[in-house]
């Protein structure tokens, strides 16, 4: 984790809380703190996404609130700086819970979502040097993600990303897909992911983080057992945010490092970019 990374996780934490403690929801404050880390450029999410194989800049985003369960998504997007709202405005504007492709881009585009348009050219590869190129990619990750709780004791997740780096065009990760990158229940949590998505898919591993939590098992507890069942089942790679609706918290991973943070509101935010 670079200074400047540091630095925008800490901004990013004190704008969610500040959201949090004038009397906002916790799905504001987390679509806020990932609007920060959407428009830093210093992360795989708004306009630091990753290029796919065809050199375009495809990004997808989720949100969900634990008291009625609902829940918003974007995939394959582009044009934006910040598909977490795109996401939030699916809850708000729509009965749907996933967008996708060109629509969800012209969806965004109605609500006059801040648009970016970075200068990168279109590849000209055929579809096979495509495949042949994803074949010997070294994919990297960084989806960016946060989880709240607010004065009323409702949960929420979001996550926001580029995916993974030289990706097939059409390939989705875990991300917009709830249960999988993201999950939030009053009854039991709020559950964000980062990692390889394939595998996160494989799992549904927020829902089954947040399964277990209602069974009484404490936040790190069920993070380190769900995501040594994702390394020993599918030799998967995750980290998660996990909350509590009574303010436990966690923040676990099976990666070397995973840039992360928490704050209360008393003195400064906590970052660092390992946790056991």
């Amino acid at each position: 984790m670079t200074s400047p990374q540091r630095a925008c996780l800490r901004a990013a934490l004190q704008v969610g809380y500040h959201f949090l403690d004038r009397g906002s929801s916790a799905l504001i404050a987390v679509e806020q703190t990932i609007c920060v880390l959407e428009r830093s450029g210093l992360f795989n999410a708004g306009k630091g996404s990753h290029l796919q194989l065809d050199g375009v800049r495809r990004m997808d985003a989720s949100i969900m609130e634990g008291q009625g369960l609902q829940a918003g998504a974007v995939a394959s997007i582009e044009g934006i700086v910040h598909p977490i709202t795109a996401a939030r405005l699916v809850i708000e504007e729509t009965d749907h819970v996933l967008l996708v492709g060109p629509l969800a881009t012209k969806f965004a585009k109605y609500f006059k979502i801040a648009r970016h348009r970075p200068r990168t050219s279109v590849s000209r590869l055929s579809y096979g040097a495509m495949l042949k190129r994803k074949r010997s990619a070294h994919d990297r990750h960084g989806t960016v993600g946060a989880v709240a709780l607010d004065r009323t004791g409702t949960v929420a997740a979001g996550a926001s990303t580029g995916g993974i780096d030289r990706m097939l065009p059409g390939r989705v990760g875990d991300t917009p897909i709830i249960g999988c990158g993201v999950y939030a229940d009053n009854d039991t949590g709020a559950v964000s992911l980062t990692g390889w998505g394939e595998s996160i898919i494989r799992l549904a591993v927020a829902k089954e983080i947040c399964d277990r939590l209602g069974q009484g098992k404490t936040p790190a507890t069920v993070a380190q057992l769900v995501l040594r069942k994702l390394v020993t089942r599918i030799k998967g790679a995750a980290g998660c945010l996990v909350l509590t609706p009574d303010g436990r918290f966690a923040i676990r991973h099976s990666t070397h490092h995973m840039a992360a943070g928490w704050w209360d509101g008393k003195g400064e935010p906590m970052v660092k970019d390992r946790f056991r």
